[in-house]
């Protein structure tokens, strides 16, 4: 585990945002090792060079992920959205499967689920979602961290919970990965996007399968999903990777380079760190509200803090230079690795003025 003095000076030379940028669970601010490693990616292509060396970058991407989410690396898929991947777990559903999911939910978790037509989607509140596990419950799909007031889900309860009821699990880790130390084994399947906690540009996300695949069917792939890809390029591919990497959509090159070094930055952190670090500006946004007079809505450790009622401040905030978040009339603040003392302290004396 880093020092205080070596994580706050790895940091401050990474990360230089212009105002007060209070909102990564919106997006998360590009380190520079990161914002190079993308120039000097998209110079390759401007110069006509090969582009071999950003094929090794989605591998090493894979393996950064891989061991963040505490999974052998044979387990994880490489896509382009949640949506995606939930769609192909939903296709995996026969007629009429029971699917529970999170009331208000980020779209891209349950959607799928619902579009299918023929599926029993069943919602309700997240605080109840693991007493809610019943006989007959297929899959559980549920957010880590609820994107829009941070809450987070109780997993130790889910995961006992689906056991209990021979249920399947899908945990979305998008508002999660990078801040809350990920457990992908203990379910079926997981999921993240890269470029809010995970520091990296938009154009990725990970899946995690279980070692058998869990009956999915990779209905997404392409040439990339073969087992040897450079010779699956034409026609139908006729042996799939052996791998989760049969999941796999063409990559985004130019992601790739820039999410290697973001994720790099944050292996050399450490979760617990960040875990810790985020957790405490939260708390302390948290009791400087109440000090105020504002009660921000039940989130306890979460690095995600909303708050009812305030959602319309957010454009004033915005001119002041305080980057924050209105969702569904609640102002919501999302607190991170580049965030300091001095950050909480600002949004609370423009909440106050």
């Amino acid at each position: 585990m880093e020092t205080t003095e070596t994580f706050e000076s790895l940091v401050r030379a990474e990360f230089a945002p212009v105002g007060t940028f209070l909102n990564t669970a919106s997006n998360g601010l590009l380190p520079a090792r990161a914002v190079t490693a993308l120039y000097e990616a998209a110079l390759l292509r401007a110069q006509g060079q090969p582009l071999t060396a950003l094929w090794d970058d989605v591998e090493a991407c894979r393996a950064a992920f891989a061991r963040l989410a505490g999974v052998p690396v044979e387990r994880v898929a490489l896509g382009a959205s949640v949506a995606a991947h939930s769609g192909v777990i939903a296709a995996s559903l026969p007629s009429g499967a029971e699917v529970l999911t999170a009331e208000d939910d980020f779209a891209s978790v349950p959607n799928p689920f619902h579009v299918r037509g023929d599926l029993k989607v069943r919602a309700v509140p997240v605080e109840r979602i693991a007493e809610s596990v019943r006989p007959g419950t297929a899959l559980v799909a549920v957010s880590a961290a609820q994107s829009a007031d941070g809450k987070v889900a109780d997993l130790p309860a889910l995961r006992e919970a689906a056991r209990a009821h021979g249920a399947r699990t899908y945990v979305d880790y998008s508002q999660a990965a990078g801040w809350l130390p990920m457990e992908a084994g203990e379910w079926d399947f997981t999921a993240s996007v890269s470029y809010k906690w995970l520091l990296g540009p938009h154009g990725v996300a990970f899946l995690v399968v279980p070692e058998d695949f869990g009956g999915l069917t990779p209905l997404l792939a392409s040439w990339v999903a073969g087992e040897r890809p450079w010779e699956s390029c034409y026609g139908p591919v006729t042996e799939l990777a052996h791998s989760a990497r049969r999941f796999d959509l063409s990559p985004a090159l130019f992601c790739y380079p820039a999410l290697r070094r973001s994720l790099e930055l944050i292996e050399e952190l450490g979760v617990s760190a960040i875990h810790a670090h985020d957790i405490a500006l939260a708390d302390r946004y948290r009791a400087g509200l109440a000090a105020l007079g504002h009660e921000a809505l039940p989130a306890p450790g979460s690095a995600i803090v909303s708050v009812p009622g305030l959602g319309s401040r957010q454009p004033e905030l915005g001119r002041a230079g305080i980057e924050v978040s209105d969702r569904a009339g609640n102002l919501r603040a999302a607190f991170h690795l580049y965030n300091t003392e001095a950050d909480v302290d600002r949004l609370l004396d423009a909440l106050d003025g």
